[in-house]
């Protein structure tokens, strides 16, 4: 039985604050899952890797393999997870439905096509990218509104705009790369990931309401590993003039020792932040979901910091002003964005007549 939700209209006040704490959570999973992606692809076979092959496989090759990695071990995890809880027989029987196939072209579109986007635009544009992605909440709220008839106030739309605002503060604190490269070709890719995360956070939410979010999940991150793996992977490999490494890398990536284990860890993860991430769109409509899950662009840097920058001591991870002033902005638009979605689903209030 489905649960009530502004997937597809109004929802109980009740479902809101479930809704955004299973946002904010995904966005704090996503702060672990980037941490330990980033520590497990900087040790053993990555660190010969990064000094031994070109440019181009360095920066495209590697950050595939990395996400094709990370979205395998996530699946394995997902299955492993529904046979436990006895969940594969309607795993198959979502699969074969439409919302199945909605989440596989949701797990296309903000799988392979967005991250990858997302990559190409920071290695030519460099970290001032970051804050245009923050934009998918704007993007998703819109998609939210024209196709699910999820409510989009004002007040609401005031909120996902200071939710942005405090992205762009983080986002600024990480600074420009001097060898950025093309810094408009940068920003257009940046655009297709905040957009494609934005459809996939409005189909993500739309399919949730009527199916558990652990086989949604398990779904999305099975097809975005193997896309990855077998066709993205292979494929750039090919433009880098070498279609045999592809091969040859994702051997030594799944059985290298200890960034098999690290990853693993971020796998995990990342099975959790998009299962909890689909849950509270699916509970508290795309623009509210997805403004609680977009914390991670705080979390993120924040667990890099604590994994990183103390645990492991690496430089360069600490965390300025900006960013903790950025943090306080955004919780400071979602409490705004709060307020307008509970405005947006409280019935009107009957004042009786005077007799």
């Amino acid at each position: 039985m489905s649960s009530p939700s502004l997937a597809t209209g109004k929802a109980p006040q009740s479902a809101l604050g479930r809704g955004m704490v299973f946002g904010v959570v995904a966005g704090m999973l996503y702060g672990v899952y980037s941490s330990f992606l980033t520590l497990g692809m900087d040790v053993g076979h990555w660190v010969d890797w990064k000094a031994g092959l070109s440019a181009f496989t360095v920066v495209y090759v590697l950050a595939s393999l990395g996400a094709a990695l990370n979205d395998s071990l996530s699946a394995l995890w997902a299955l492993l997870i529904m046979a436990v809880r006895g969940k594969l027989p309607e795993l198959v029987q979502t699969l074969r439905s439409r919302a199945g196939a909605i989440v596989v072209a949701a797990a296309v579109i903000g799988g392979p096509i967005a991250s990858t986007s997302y990559v190409v635009a920071l290695q030519t544009a460099g970290s001032i990218i970051i804050p245009i992605t923050a934009l998918c909440p704007a993007f998703g709220a819109i998609l939210g509104k024209v196709f699910l008839k999820q409510p989009l106030t004002w007040l609401m739309g005031l909120g996902v705009s200071v939710c942005v605002a405090a992205g762009v503060l983080i986002g600024i604190s990480n600074g420009v790369s001097e060898d950025s490269g093309s810094i408009g070709l940068g920003i257009a890719f940046a655009l297709i990931a905040a957009l494609g995360w934005g459809i996939e956070g409005c189909l993500g939410g739309f399919v949730t309401a009527n199916t558990d979010p652990g086989v949604s999940i398990a779904i999305r991150q099975a097809v975005a590993g193997a896309v990855n793996l077998f066709l993205l992977l292979p494929l750039l490999c090919l433009i880098g003039g070498d279609v045999a490494l592809a091969p040859k890398l994702a051997l030594a990536a799944f059985t290298s020792w200890p960034e098999i284990a690290l990853i693993a860890v971020s796998a995990l993860a990342a099975y959790l932040s998009w299962a909890l991430w689909y849950k509270g769109n699916a509970l508290c409509g795309t623009a509210l979901g997805m403004a609680c899950d977009a914390t991670y662009s705080f979390w993120g840097p924040l667990a890099c910091w604590v994994l990183l920058g103390i645990v492991i001591g690496q430089d360069g991870w600490n965390l300025p002003p900006v960013a903790w002033l950025g943090a306080v902005v955004m919780v400071g638009g979602i409490f705004v964005l709060a307020i307008g979605a509970r405005r947006a689903t409280q019935p009107p209030i009957s004042i009786p007549k005077r007799a």
